[in-house]
């Protein structure tokens, strides 16, 4: 995908110059933001991959994502060889006006940007504060007016124009929250519903959870996430004895590497159903399997869990 995108850049560094003389003439007020959009082929059907790079007096910033290819009107992506497209992106934000090429379904061009006046003033009546920057921004991730108000609905904590995007982002929407809920969570942190999308907490984990008979706050699902103690890695531990142990133990095994396959092997060992912080303090100590299995093999037998890690800590190989 990287290699399509440069191929885009440089297709079009051969390409802008002329474009440029002809459109540089014909451009709006400098308070219209502009920069350069690239579209090339997306992993993704029906989608292609869309970058806007803007060009501002601290530098240039970029934003790119994977777009349905149906959001631009007009435009053939299935038609071989070169062709001139120009296609309009309406958002209540404001418009982003896009003239350039494409070729094979691919290229480049020139944006402008032209934000709607109306839309900071409604957004204020909202209770969210929306200056130049965000306001291009939201018109790029699409935070429609009604988005807002269904977020405002959803009465979150710490809620304003940046976690409006960063929902957009990282899909947070009604349907989200209001799943989560369904299952008993009472979610209401902004932060928290992004850090859920980013690492993966989704509502059929926390029903997961609940029919194993834990009741998990926010930052405890999360922390699960992270660390890999998923549904399913629970009931892989479920199998060899270890129901309901207490989530923090659980996270604790992911962190210093209490697996199935090590329980397993210590269980081999003679050890049935060694205590979870007789297990995690094992593994933090090194007594592994092959060292109790090396003890035994030079006689020494019966020794306790609580005597193994002794041994270890004193440096008893």
């Amino acid at each position: 995908m990287r290699m399509r995108r440069t191929l885009a850049y440089a297709v079009f560094a051969s390409c802008v110059v002329l474009f440029v003389v002809k459109n540089r003439a014909s451009e709006v007020s400098s308070d219209v933001r502009s920069g350069d959009w690239t579209i090339s082929k997306s992993d993704e059907a029906a989608k292609v991959e869309f970058s806007l790079i803007e060009h501002h007096h601290h530098g240039q910033s970029s934003h790119e994502s994977d777009w349905p290819a149906s959001s631009f009107q007009g435009v053939d992506f299935s038609k071989p060889g070169r062709q001139d497209v120009h296609f309009t992106i309406v958002r209540d934000a404001g418009k982003i006006d896009c003239e350039g090429f494409l070729n094979n379904g691919e290229g480049a061009g020139l944006f402008h940007f032209q934000p709607d006046a109306n839309y900071p003033r409604e957004m204020h009546a909202l209770g969210f504060l929306v200056d130049d920057e965000k306001q291009f921004t939201m018109a790029v991730m699409d935070v429609t007016l009604e988005f807002a108000r269904q977020m405002k609905n959803e009465h979150l904590s710490d809620l304003d124009a940046d976690k409006l995007i960063a929902f957009r982002i990282f899909r947070v929407d009604a349907a989200f929250i209001e799943a989560l809920r369904a299952e008993g969570l009472k979610v209401h942190d902004s932060d928290k519903l992004v850090a859920f999308r980013i690492h993966g907490v989704t509502p059929q984990m926390v029903r997961s959870l609940h029919q194993a008979g834990y009741s998990p706050d926010e930052d405890t699902l999360i922390a699960m996430r992270i660390h890999g103690a998923t549904p399913e890695w629970v009931e892989q531990l479920k199998k060899l004895g270890y129901d309901h142990v207490d989530l923090e133990k659980l996270i604790a095994f992911r962190i210093h590497g209490v697996s199935p396959e090590f329980i397993q092997k210590v269980q081999g060992l003679g050890y049935s159903h060694p205590d979870p912080d007789d297990l995690i303090a094992m593994r933090i100590h090194n007594v592994t399997p092959e060292y109790i299995s090396d003890m035994k093999s030079r006689g020494i037998h019966d020794l306790s869990i609580d005597k193994l890690v002794s041994m270890r800590i004193h440096g008893i190989d």
